[in-house]
């Protein structure tokens, strides 16, 4: 990731609001009423302080600012200049993700980690990527440059550059601007969960019926 200085990055943060969000009508109305601007405006304060070693206050710092904005970001995440985070609510990205320059999170995103030890566990987002609304990308693994995720998607495996990511697990139905496609499953292999329980209460009811019969026929014995 190329070393920008803080005044350079947030130049550039400061103009993704414009190019990349069409309500931003002016300089005071973003200055005042964006909650992404905001939080990665202090994340270049409280990276260099984390980076310093400076114990506790970069978190005190980084959990104030979620406060106020509803992003969380840990100090420890690495932020190219240019990131858009649109509305922003509920996005985190966590302590060892990465982010190249031009990249774009709606609500809700998630840059998760699933390891416990120490070291890379967070996500790689290379130049220009943009995560849809409730997007979650889980891991170590390195999301390719102009790559988009759709809303929703849960992506845990890496992708290569100009892909379109989307569903649950992610898979991309796109890359280089061409349609990938995706094997086609035969639909008399595909299991009707309706026919096979529609079976499992046929058999039970026929079950029942055998038991009344059988009890029935104890009784009217008995009674001669």
């Amino acid at each position: 990731m190329r070393h920008e200085s803080f005044f350079q990055c947030i130049r550039r943060d400061w103009r993704a609001c414009f190019e990349r969000d069409p309500a931003a009508r002016n300089r005071l109305e973003v200055l005042l009423c964006y909650p992404g601007f905001h939080a990665i405006f202090w994340h270049r304060l409280t990276h260099p302080l984390y980076r310093l070693g400076i114990p506790v206050l970069p978190r005190v710092m980084s959990q104030m600012t979620r406060f106020f904005t509803g992003i969380e970001i840990h100090p420890g995440a690495e932020i190219a200049s240019g990131l858009f985070i649109d509305h922003g609510m509920g996005v985190v990205i966590g302590e060892t993700a990465e982010i190249g320059r031009d990249c774009t999170l709606y609500q809700g995103v998630t840059l998760g980690g699933t390891s416990l030890q120490r070291g890379k566990r967070h996500p790689t987002l290379e130049d220009a990527v943009v995560c849809g609304a409730g997007a979650k990308i889980i891991g170590a693994i390195v999301i390719g440059a102009r790559s988009k995720i759709a809303a929703g998607a849960v992506v845990v495996k890496s992708v290569g550059p100009d892909s379109t990511v989307v569903g649950v697990p992610g898979r991309v139905v796109m890359q280089d601007g061409k349609r990938i496609a995706e094997p086609i499953i035969p639909q008399v292999d595909m299991p009707d969960p309706e026919v096979e329980d529609i079976a499992a209460l046929t058999a039970r009811i026929d079950a029942l019926e055998a038991r009344i019969r059988s009890t029935e026929g104890k009784h009217g014995t008995s009674a001669l």
